[in-house]
């Protein structure tokens, strides 16, 4: 049972969905049209190839109009969705290593890696890839060569051009998994990671480049890690007030949109059911949750109490900030035009030059 329904219309968190595969299905149709739904994440499953997908978008275009939100996590290296024609990125790694030997060309190759990952995207209608990953390579059976650096600084360096070049593109930024899931080992997607270290640990090392990139103000959203950080809270970051609330609103002063990583994850499940992770996110006053399988979507509407909820949500007008606006045409291919190759030779002739 959920509890706390009496706050829906002020509290309400807004829910991003998975789809089941390349074309919509009915109960994907059913998922979408409920109130809760802002928003579709995309994975390998839902693509074929760019007409496919174009395709795709334009059936879920049909159903929810042009404020819905799409998000995909294309972050290069081991996690990217979409294959060719999208351009096919190193690891936040590469970068990084670039930038240690050759401090600008690590610069430009991380404002290049930025601009085509974010253009493509945008040019066909996605908003949102969920980056740069701001955790530090310290140790992580996930993070490892997603991070930039082992080095808390770097991070902070490159995150900071990533993220401009991600606006410069057209696209709003994310950085995750805040307060960092890089140092503690074990994945969340399988395990339930405890992190150990006291607040000040954190603060010398994993907290870093998210509290620099807020104080530059180069963050739009925060997606919140499933990691127990027990000296400070024993629950998930992305389900404690102590983290959302006290920490990164008000000692971090952080004003943006804040996420839940998936609550299909092994991690998520530590405070019970899927209604039950659900009410943990509104508890924590997450503006968006992450809910990637389709099974566990149907699974979370099947609940009579969330057949009755506002046709609209309070924080729908504050989420929708994060609609992305495309600089290049989206009637052309990306690859047709002279920006993005232009861009695309540059990236290729720096490799060329500095990475043999």
């Amino acid at each position: 049972m959920l509890y706390g329904l009496k706050r829906y219309n002020t509290y309400m968190t807004a829910l991003m969905i998975g789809l089941a595969g390349p074309e919509l299905t009915a109960q994907d149709i059913q998922n979408l049209n409920h109130s809760l739904v802002v928003g579709v994440i995309f994975f390998k499953r839902n693509f074929v190839d760019y007409h496919q997908l174009t395709q795709l978008l334009s059936s879920i275009k049909s159903i929810k109009g042009n404020h819905f939100l799409f998000a995909v996590d294309q972050e290069g290296g081991r996690v990217k969705r979409f294959g060719l024609p999208f351009s096919q990125l190193d690891e936040l790694k590469t970068v990084g290593e670039l930038f240690e030997i050759h401090p600008e060309a690590g610069k430009t190759y991380a404002h290049l890696h930025a601009w085509l990952m974010a253009s493509e995207l945008l040019s066909i209608g996605i908003d949102l890839s969920f980056a740069p990953v701001l955790d530090i390579d310290n140790g992580s059976d996930v993070i490892g060569d997603r991070a930039f650096s082992s080095d808390p600084n770097t991070v902070s360096k490159l995150g900071h051009i990533y993220c401009q070049s991600m606006r410069t593109a057209g696209m709003k930024t994310t950085g995750k998994h805040y307060p960092g899931h890089g140092t503690v080992k074990a994945d969340s997607h399988f395990e339930m990671p405890v992190d150990t270290r006291s607040i000040n640990q954190l603060n010398d090392k994993d907290l870093k480049p998210f509290i620099e990139l807020i104080r530059q103000n180069s963050i739009d959203a925060m997606m919140m890690s499933h990691v127990i950080y027990n000296k400070t809270c024993d629950l998930p970051a992305g389900y404690s007030q102590v983290w959302t609330e006290n920490m990164l609103r008000k000692l971090h002063g952080f004003s943006g949109i804040t996420i839940s990583d998936d609550l299909g994850m092994k991690a998520a499940e530590c405070v019970g059911t899927i209604e039950q992770r659900y009410q943990a996110c509104v508890d924590a006053n997450i503006d968006l949750a992450l809910v990637c399988d389709h099974e566990l979507c149907h699974t979370l509407f099947s609940n009579n109490r969330l057949k009755y909820l506002p046709k609209t949500l309070s924080k729908l007008t504050k989420i929708t900030r994060l609609k992305g606006q495309s600089i290049l045409r989206t009637d052309t291919p990306f690859w047709e035009q002279s920006q993005w190759q232009v861009a695309r030779m540059a990236l290729i002739r720096l490799k060329e030059e500095h990475m043999k």
